[in-house]
Parts: C-alpha cells; structure tokens; sequence
C-alpha cells in the first residue's frame, strides 16, 4: 500500500483546517512582544579604540598572549639545544678521559702502539732488502685483523668481569 492510498483511507480533513490563515510566504508579525527587553543596559554600547590602533604592533591580547608562547617556546628550544650540545660534549671527552686509569684500555694503547711501530719497522726492513711484495703486505694484514679480533674479545671479557669502566 502506497502513503498516497493510506493517507485516503483516513479521517478527512476539517474546511476550517485546509484553508490557511495567512497566505504561503507572507511574514508572521506580533507587535505584542517588545524587543526592548533584549538590549543589556549595564555593558557599555560603543568602544572606542586609540587612532594608531592599526599601527600597533599587538593589537589584540589573543595575539599578544601568542607571541608570549612563542618566545617561551623559541627559549625552550634555546635551552633544550644548549643540553644537547653540552651532553654531546660531555659524551665524547668522556670515552678516553674516563678511562686513562683502566688497565685494559691502557695495555690495549700500548700493544697498538708496539705492533705498529713492529710492522712499519719490518716492512721498511724487507723494502731496504728488494723483499717487500704484495704477498707480504696482505699476509701482514691478515695477521693483523686476526690479532685484532682476538685481542678484541680477551678485552671485552676482562672489561666485563676483571676491569668494568667507571
């Protein structure tokens, strides 16, 4: 059943109820209300600002309140850049100055400086003799990445159980 066919169904409509009252589209007035009653009496009715409003620099305290914040934030920024840079600083003086007293770290400086000092010495020697070739060199090297491995790992067990760092 269509709305059409229910709607015919019902009740009809009473003549005093199908005509209107006013035509379609025409305005409601009641002049019995006042409007009077509506405008705040206590608050003030005009303000007035100064002539160079415009030419301020804060012209409202909206805005004045947002270039507050944004001075505390560039000076957060400031601050929080200024720790950052110093415990960068603090980090990287720390690795060698704080372990000057370790005796791994200072066994390990010296055995750097004698194998160097070693190998240079050889390799000037056997290039004095006509006897330094390719073959030695990387032979050397590879001797070298093997002793470095291995003191690598005798070092890490003494740091963790014999000498931990400060």
């Amino acid at each position: 059943m269509s709305y059409a066919d229910a709607a015919a169904s019902g009740p009809k409509q009473a003549p005093e109820d199908a005509s209107p009252r006013s035509p379609v589209g025409g305005i409601y007035h009641d002049e019995s209300e006042s409007t009077a009653s509506l405008i705040d009496v206590d608050g003030p009715h005009v303000q007035t600002v100064e002539a160079d409003f415009l030419e301020q620099d804060v012209q409202t305290s909206t805005q004045a309140e947002r270039i507050e914040r944004e001075a505390e934030e560039k000076e957060k920024r400031k601050r929080e850049e200024a720790e950052q840079k110093s415990k960068a600083r603090k980090a990287k003086a720390s690795g060698i100055s704080n372990n000057t007293t370790n005796p791994v770290f200072l066994a390990n400086a010296a055995i750097a400086t004698l194998v160097g000092a070693g190998l240079g010495f050889g390799a000037y020697k056997q290039h004095a003799r006509g006897n330094l070739s390719w073959e030695l060199v990387g032979l050397s090297a590879g001797a070298v990445g093997v002793f470095g491995a291995v003191d690598y790992y005798v070092s890490k067990w003494f740091l963790q159980n014999k000498f931990p760092p400060k």
